[in-house]
């Protein structure tokens, strides 16, 4: 077997079992960037984005675009209106994913067109989040009751609609309890304006 025959194996192989890969990490396991490129030629693989690859028969998953979140900014967390998404609280299909980063953590233009960066404060990017998988790849995901008063907290940014809709979501099918998301809003900052949603919307149950 040639070394090239051997490293197109490796490849295949290591993409199958990630799911997406960078190319640092395709070199880190001993694989050339010109192999990589035949690949990509011959319709192997899928160049995403610059120095992001994924094999061209993978299964999509309906969360594919949270996937390759997930490898662009590792140190991301995916947050609002794509964490209600995520955690089937809104019938919104964000085009872009919404990613949270701290306050200080570079990220790079060319990342726009396919995420909508917003900035957290640590304590608010560290609270309940999630980790989960999507097409084999592990990312971060804000939990459903934390996303919620997030929402609140930007509703001038995703709306208020929506910000509502997930708290209805929530509640109804028993996502979150009201304590869990009351507490959230505590420690969010949006407690007094939450607090006539969450009554209205408990007042019958």
């Amino acid at each position: 077997m040639s070394p090239i025959s051997s490293q197109r194996q490796q490849a295949r192989a290591l993409l199958a079992e990630r799911g997406i890969a960078r190319l640092s990490e395709i070199r880190a396991a001993g694989i050339t960037a010109a192999t990589v490129s035949r690949m990509e030629q011959d319709g192997e693989v899928v160049r995403l984005a610059r120095g992001l690859y994924q094999l061209s028969n993978a299964p999509l998953d309906a969360q594919h675009s949270l996937a390759e979140a997930a490898k662009r900014i590792p140190k991301g967390v995916v947050c609002l209106v794509s964490a209600l998404a995520f955690h089937d609280l809104t019938d919104q299909l964000p085009r872009r994913v919404w990613l949270a980063i701290g306050r200080k953590d570079w990220a790079s233009k060319a990342d726009e067109s396919a995420l909508r960066i917003v900035r957290f404060a640590d304590t608010l990017l560290n609270d309940s989040v999630e980790p989960k998988k999507t097409e084999g790849v592990g990312g971060r995901f804000c939990g459903g009751a934390n996303t919620i008063p997030d929402c609140f907290g930007r509703r001038r940014t995703v709306g208020l609609a929506v910000a509502i809709e997930g708290l209805q979501e929530a509640l109804r099918r028993r996502k979150a309890t009201p304590g869990d998301i009351a507490r959230h809003a505590e420690r969010g900052g949006v407690a007094t304006v939450m607090r006539p949603y969450i009554e209205a919307l408990t007042a019958n149950g």
